[in-house]
């Protein structure tokens, strides 16, 4: 029997290659091995969003980016988290078994009250949201970093305790399926990310993606000398594109002296083309034909949504709580 793996993305903004090969190259590959879920967390960016309009085109963004990567509608659920109602019921169903310490313990919560973000009560809850999220589906595995293992076991723990208090094996106790993409860095050397203005984003215009490319910030090693690949932020995100071989080849370039900066650079910006290149014409052309983006996330929507009535019916049964027509 196939896995059912869950993953959700917040519409927080533009995608960049640390997202494509944090998360969404995963996602993509796992489509054609898994019954495979993701929702765009569009209740999540609540948190830091509070603009209607600018949520609603970055949700639609979210979906046509991964239709421009490859996700492949026929194979994959990918719906807009909102047509899913029974995730906020479950979020308050299991905020009722969970106690305050365990989220008082959650490491994200305290970096990003630590970098400046508001401690709204919706972003200390975010755990229990999420928690619903997985649950709600009967995932089985959550692909994430290793930064976001805390939350996936403190889901398990959630849907423990319920399981305790209303019976066994009601709620499945979801795992972590940790991927194996290491962090990817950004232009300045520090992890690429989109709060820090130094991501390149997967679908910018090739003179632009270029252009951040060859901004990469390196150190002062003469062309001449060796150099080492494994301190090397260029390398860092060469890699990713390469395959073994060249891979290899670049290793050896790099120990061997005689090469600068400036040619791994223009090959990672080759590279760059190569892989976004028809992915950005794809999602252009998508961009011109709402009408199935939309159906896509609806019928995503309708996929869900007829599997969160099962947990529902299950979870309300046990805990004694009755829906007209229901």
């Amino acid at each position: 029997m196939r896995k059912r793996v869950l993953s959700g993305v917040q519409p927080s903004g533009q995608l960049h290659v640390g997202n494509y090969f944090g998360a969404m190259s995963q996602h993509v590959a796992g489509q054609d091995e898994c019954d495979t879920f993701i929702f765009i967390a569009n209740y999540h960016a609540l948190n830091t969003i509070q603009d209607a309009a600018q949520l609603r085109q970055l949700t639609i963004d979210v979906a046509l980016d991964y239709l421009a990567v490859g996700l492949d509608p026929n194979k994959a659920c990918l719906y807009r988290q909102s047509d899913v109602p029974e995730v906020t019921e479950l979020t308050w169903i299991l905020s009722t078994v969970t106690g305050k310490g365990l989220l008082e313990r959650a490491v994200s919560y305290k970096d990003k009250v630590a970098k400046g973000q508001a401690a709204s009560m919706g972003l200390f809850c975010y755990p229990v949201l999420q928690a619903a999220d997985i649950l709600i589906v009967d995932s089985d595995l959550v692909p994430v970093g290793k930064d976001q293992v805390q939350h996936i076991e403190m889901t398990a723990d959630m849907a423990g305790y319920f399981n305790g208090v209303y019976g066994e094996n009601l709620l499945k106790q979801p795992a972590a399926k940790l991927n194996d993409a290491a962090i990817v860095p950004g232009i300045d050397g520090e992890k690429m990310s989109k709060s820090y203005g130094n991501a390149i984003g997967i679908f910018e215009a090739a003179k632009s993606a270029k252009k951040k490319i060859m901004s990469i910030k390196t150190d002062s090693t003469p062309v001449e000398d060796p150099k080492n690949p494994d301190t090397c932020n260029v390398f860092a995100l060469l890699k990713l594109f390469t395959t073994p071989e060249e891979t290899a080849e670049w290793v050896n370039r790099y120990r061997a002296g005689g090469m600068g900066y400036g040619d791994v650079k223009k090959r990672l910006a080759e590279l760059f083309e190569e892989r976004f290149g028809p992915a950005r014409e794809k999602r252009e052309a998508l961009v011109k034909d709402a009408a199935y983006v939309e159906d896509v996330l609806a019928e995503g929507g309708r996929k869900a949504r007829a599997e969160a009535k099962k947990v529902m019916e299950r979870v309300r049964s046990a805990c004694g709580i009755m829906v007209s027509g229901k």
